[in-house]
Parts: C-alpha cells; structure tokens; sequence
C-alpha cells in the first residue's frame, strides 16, 4: 500500500482516476488532478509548503517532490510528464512538459509551456525557461526551440502510455 500521511494538519487529495504504487509516499499539503500516476519509490513531500499537480501528471520511479519551508512551493500544470529518479525541488511548471530522467530542478524555476529538460540536466534556481524550449546540461543551459506540434505529440503519447501502464496495475488489483 502507498504510504499516504497527513502532517501539521494537512492531507494529500486526490483527483479521480488517480494510481500510486504500493511503496510511492505521499505526504502533507499536496493536492493531486485526474488521472495522475505516481510510481514506484517516488516520494511527494509537501510537509514544508504546498505542492499542486495538475491532471494527467506523470511522476515516475525514484522521483522526488520537496520544496523549501515558508520559501518555495511547487506547482505542475497538466500533462507532464517528470522522467525516473528526478528531483524537483521548489519549481513550477508549465503544462504540456517533459523533465528528463534524471534531472534535477532547483527552487523557483519556472519551466515554461511545452518546453524539455533533456536527462541528466540540472537546472539551477530561479532559471526561468522560455516557453517551447530544449534545456539541457549541467548547468542546463537552451539548446534549442522545440517543434511545438512534435513536443506535444510526445508528451500527449507518454501521458497516454502512463494511464495505460496505470490502468494495468489497477486491473490486478480489483
């Protein structure tokens, strides 16, 4: 069973359709959209401050959600897409975003609509990257624009590909 814990008054919600894996943690002041997946070893902490995931939010293997107490919180729009064993660590983004395996995302960045952060990036406090932009590196630096239909196609595909994997884990357990 996920562990879902409630601290200093604050309890995780849950939109409809929403899938945790057995071990994923879930903690505090976190309020989560439809159809979300969070997976294996992925640990969502909003006992500091605030965390708010949009719909159709994929949070993957290994990831980790923390933010900075009284300073920074997080904010993700609908339909993204964070890769395996990413920290996210105070940020905002964008709808419509794909953060790369292994990435991390430092205090108040904001990643803007339809933008990538290649894997391996680290992406430095109050980085703010433009709107349908490839950042990558260490430190991520813009490489360059992004088709904008080509990186909706692909995050709308990873998005739908979560929901299925979701639902099959959902399945055995009914």
């Amino acid at each position: 069973m996920p562990v879902i814990k409630s601290v200093r008054g604050f309890t995780p919600q849950f939109g409809r359709g929403c899938y945790l894996a057995d071990n994923a943690v879930v903690v505090g002041d976190v309020i989560m959209g439809d159809d979300c997946s969070v997976w294996f070893s992925t640990v969502v902490r909003g006992d500091v401050n605030s965390i708010r995931i949009g719909n159709r939010v994929n949070i993957q293997d290994g990831t980790v959600l923390h933010t900075l107490y009284q300073k920074s919180v997080i904010e993700i729009a609908d339909n993204v897409s964070i890769g395996h064993n990413v920290c996210v660590h105070g940020a905002r983004i964008d709808q419509h975003c794909l953060i790369g395996i292994n990435s991390v995302i430092l205090d108040h960045v904001h990643i803007g609509e339809g933008s990538i952060i290649g894997a391996g990036s680290v992406v430095l406090s109050g980085t703010q990257i433009e709107p349908g932009s490839l950042y990558a590196g260490t430190p991520a630096r813009r490489i360059k624009d992004v088709d904008p239909e080509q990186a909706r196609e692909m995050i709308e595909k990873i998005a739908t590909n979560y929901l299925m994997y979701a639902s099959w884990y959902q399945d055995e357990n009914s």
